[in-house]
């Protein structure tokens, strides 16, 4: 089946687009510009566009301005992907699921810049926003018939990695929870030490901010050696299947990155760029998950 080159222009430029969404709240967070339109939405500082512009308004209103435009391209995106590929299973659930996470990430971050909430609803922001980029993003493979390519017709999963990838899928956004709930608890340097919160002694977590930061570096570490006991299984059994293989592989290249970038988020007191690779490499890896969900689905409806 030919596909539309635009409409395979508009899924990459959408799937982008998720991925500055992703990084702009993040940066929006780390550089604590989260009130620099004030307590106005979808204005700035009681004006339809700012003429007063602070480093604060500038990254808060510039990422108002790309989540609406982006906006307009995912719906195109879900509208024209349900009409041109509405016979492939998968893609009016991804449409949709494109288009309700996307609303409703920015309808948190509305609430929060008209009222403010509390940091563990905050936290989930960034993780329903990774919902919304995972579905365009696998409605842009759809779009790029990956799955034709690959032979994705062909795979057969075994209990053993269907256990695992369901339950590291699942455990990911624990881990991507808690390191929202850092950031929007300010607990990022806390402790200022790495692996231990102090690592000249050995003692537990004395206050919440302390319990928030090492509960995100144990949960980051669980999904490391998670993710490696995995790709090892892999290696061993199904290197004949190149979907399930690569995918893998490069998991734990992603989790290897988090894990590094982490490390130096902490050594580094907290390098921007560095801290903004730490958001983009979840970012990555969770969409990569969510793909091989996709995959053992259509292999359990073969088998």
């Amino acid at each position: 089946m030919h596909i539309n080159k635009y409409l395979k222009a508009l899924a990459i430029a959408s799937t982008v687009g998720m991925l500055l969404i992703l990084l702009g709240g993040a940066l929006v967070t780390k550089t604590d510009s989260g009130m620099g339109c004030g307590r106005h939405w979808p204005g700035c500082n009681g004006q339809l566009i700012p003429d007063v512009i602070t480093p604060e308004v500038l990254i808060e209103f510039s990422h108002r301005l790309v989540t609406g435009a982006v906006g307009i391209f995912i719906v195109a995106l879900a509208v024209w992907a349900w009409r041109s590929l509405g016979h492939v299973r998968e893609t009016k659930f991804l449409s949709f699921m494109a288009v309700f996470f996307l609303v409703l990430q920015a309808l948190i971050g509305a609430a929060q810049v008209k009222w403010g909430q509390g940091d563990f609803i905050l936290a989930l922001h960034f993780g329903i926003s990774l919902i919304s980029f995972a579905a365009v993003l696998l409605l842009t493979l759809l779009v790029f018939e990956v799955d034709r390519k690959f032979d994705t017709d062909k795979i057969r999963i075994g209990k053993t990695l269907r256990f695992h990838t369901i339950g590291i899928t699942l455990y990911s956004y624990v881990v991507i929870y808690t390191g929202a709930l850092v950031r929007h608890t300010e607990s990022s340097l806390v402790c200022r030490d790495w692996p231990l919160c102090r690592n000249d002694e050995f003692t537990l977590p004395t206050n919440l901010y302390e319990w928030v930061q090492m509960g995100h570096r144990v949960a980051a570490g669980l999904i490391f050696i998670w993710i490696l006991i995995t790709a090892i299984h892999v290696i061993k059994n199904y290197k004949d299947q190149r979907a399930i293989y690569w995918s893998w592989i490069i998991a734990l290249i992603l989790v290897t990155c988090q894990l590094v970038s982490g490390m130096f988020v902490i050594l580094t007191r907290l390098n921007l760029y560095i801290a903004l690779l730490h958001s983009l490499f979840i970012s990555l890896l969770f969409g990569l998950l969510c793909y091989m969900i996709l995959l053992l689905s259509r292999s359990r409806a073969k088998n």
